[in-house]
């Protein structure tokens, strides 16, 4: 096999009867039969029109069968897709669409009338997809993927055993993380095709509504977002907590926090792992073997043919493949952007921006992104860590640590906080924030500022957006000034 679409049409071959693709909340259920008959169906009109290598076509769809059908279908004919967030407003879609030069743009409005205009005439690029990175602190980058990296970060998922061995042709994977990101799209899509499983693909995340939709589906595997546990735990106890058929969680960045607490009262263990879309299944790292050292952050050792390096003073962690190709399995580059790609992988490591500590067992162990790193009087400030002591405040609804600007210090700690239903938005809360972290964190680590906030500006996987948080750390002047408080006992 060497795109999606014939690892695809051989497990249809082998197991047309079995379940491909169940969408919530339609409750859709597709055959692997059933899908093949629609895939060609839509790869007929595409090739019509004259569709092939070298075309893009955006799918500016939300999660439903759609979007991985007409997928399927386009990476049939070797057409590249460019998933595009339904969210985004004008000036978004169009840096993204003029940015790709894709030839042709599927939403739910050309679904209901679907005859797509010709095709130009096709170019010379080879991928599978092209997708874009979140945009947290600029313009969004294209991350070139290859056939190969969609079909490695699937067989990596298959290979990495232990908590997360998968059982072929028995596994259902419910996941309500968005099709346009590379988790959905390519690492759950991809291990169900190679292993003959369901995708059970939500339209999003629905608390109240969660475990009664992994119970009905049968699920046996749950794909999450470091938010999801917190919020589950957050319900009130149900029989549904533990009438599931969950085996294991897969995802990252649940709060230390809520991870074992979360494992005690639903019956199966998070495994939390780290990957980002430059690097697919190359560079991914995950703790599915004891010990996972619970509520530490920790993501496992790395395996099979991934190198690690850690940077002495910033701990910023470089990956690579050995042997004679680095770069085996990652993404291509940067779309029109080859100083980018260079400055990514210069002296031969791809620099991740994520800083790690590898504990005594050599396990690694996430402590923030570098540019969340904040640096005060010397001493580096993971913004994740104060996050994670903040959640726990009964103000807090939500928090983001950032660096404010300080002429002695260099930079102090800010917290962003969108506050709890009846706090209160006033120096006493604020001071009880601060006295909160003074009481589980070295003192330095405290906030000095403390904004209150109407909203925190995040993405499709709420991740927060800090650049836009900017304003706030330029200006500490509309937050709480406690910087007088922060002193070594």
């Amino acid at each position: 096999m060497t795109t999606v679409f014939s690892a695809f049409e051989e497990t249809a071959r082998a197991h047309g009867a079995k379940p491909f693709l169940q969408v919530y909340p339609e409750k859709l259920e597709l055959s692997y039969a059933q899908a093949g008959e629609r895939i060609a169906d839509l790869a007929r009109i595409y090739g019509r029109k004259g569709y092939g290598a070298g075309h893009r076509v955006a799918l500016k769809l939300p999660n439903c069968a759609d979007f991985l059908l007409h997928f399927l279908a386009l990476n049939s004919l070797g057409v590249s897709v460019v998933p595009v967030n339904p969210d985004y407003h004008r000036a978004e879609l169009e840096y993204v669409l003029q940015h790709s030069e894709a030839s042709l743009v599927v939403d739910l409005a050309a679904l209901q009338r679907f005859d797509p205009r010709p095709a130009p005439p096709p170019g010379s690029a080879a991928e599978c997809a092209l997708l874009y990175t979140s945009g947290t602190t600029g313009k969004p980058k294209g991350c070139l993927l290859s056939n190969f990296y969609f079909l490695y970060v699937g067989q990596r998922y298959v290979e990495e055993g232990g908590l997360c061995a998968l059982r072929h042709g028995e596994e259902r994977l419910i996941t309500p993380l968005p099709l346009f990101h590379m988790n959905a799209l390519a690492v759950s899509t991809t291990a169900m095709i190679l292993t003959a499983g369901c995708v059970v693909q939500l339209d999003r995340f629905h608390p109240k509504t969660w475990w009664r939709d992994v119970v009905d589906s049968r699920a046996t595997i749950v794909h999450y977002l470091g938010v999801m546990p917190a919020i589950l735990l957050q319900l009130e106890p149900t029989p549904l907590d533990r009438a599931h058929r969950v085996r294991f969680g897969f995802g990252a960045n649940a709060n230390p926090k809520d991870h074992a607490a979360f494992e005690e009262r639903f019956g199966f263990p998070l495994i939390e792992a780290w990957a980002m879309t430059e690097t697919g299944g190359a560079g991914y790292i995950a703790a599915s073997r004891e010990p996972r050292h619970v509520g530490t952050r920790c993501i496992g050792k790395p395996r099979g043919s991934l190198e690690v390096q850690i940077v002495e003073d910033t701990q910023e962690l470089l990956v690579r493949q050995s042997g004679t190709d680095p770069r085996r399995g990652f993404f291509s580059g940067y779309l029109k952007d080859a100083d980018a790609t260079a400055e990514a992988w210069r002296d031969g490591w791809f620099h991740t921006g994520d800083c790690v500590r590898r504990g005594e067992d050599g396990s690694l162990h996430f402590v923030d992104r570098r540019k969340n790193i904040i640096r005060r009087a010397g001493e580096n400030i993971a913004a994740l860590e104060v996050e994670a002591a903040l959640a726990g405040h009964p103000a807090v609804g939500q928090v983001a640590v950032i660096a404010a600007p300080d002429s002695v210090r260099d930079e102090e700690v800010m917290a962003c906080v969108l506050l709890a239903p009846n706090a209160q938005a006033d120096r006493e809360t604020a001071l009880s924030i601060q006295d909160w972290c003074l009481d589980r964190l070295a003192y330095f680590k405290a906030p000095g500022h403390v904004a209150f906030l109407a909203e925190l500006p995040v993405t499709s996987t709420n991740k927060v957006q800090k650049a836009r948080l900017a304003d706030f750390a330029v200006n500490p002047s509309n937050s709480f000034d406690l910087r007088e408080r922060k002193r070594r006992k």
